[in-house]
């Protein structure tokens, strides 16, 4: 069964090799037929720490590593720099 893959912003680098990413949802609501944002917090794993706080990363699912955080950091999409955002290849 593949894994899910989910893009995010890191809002939280608080707990030692934790990040928080916030993954925002974007559907068409279907009475109303308007578009609506949900927004939803991961707690992912960040072996090294090396992620910041701005940055847009790639979380796939993982195998429970705590009582909470079920999702590992996968790859960085976008690197933070200056409140700007720069395309990481």
């Amino acid at each position: 069964m593949p894994r899910r893959i989910l893009q995010g912003t890191v809002k939280s680098v608080a707990s030692d090799k934790t990040v928080v990413v916030e993954v925002e949802r974007r559907f068409r609501h279907p009475l109303y037929g308007k578009f609506v944002k949900q927004n939803k917090k991961y707690k992912a794993h960040d072996e090294t720490n090396e992620f910041k706080v701005g940055e847009i990363v790639a979380i796939e699912e993982h195998r429970p590593i705590s009582k909470t955080k079920s999702w590992a950091v996968k790859r960085r999409v976008c690197v933070a720099k200056d409140d700007t955002v720069e395309v990481a290849e």
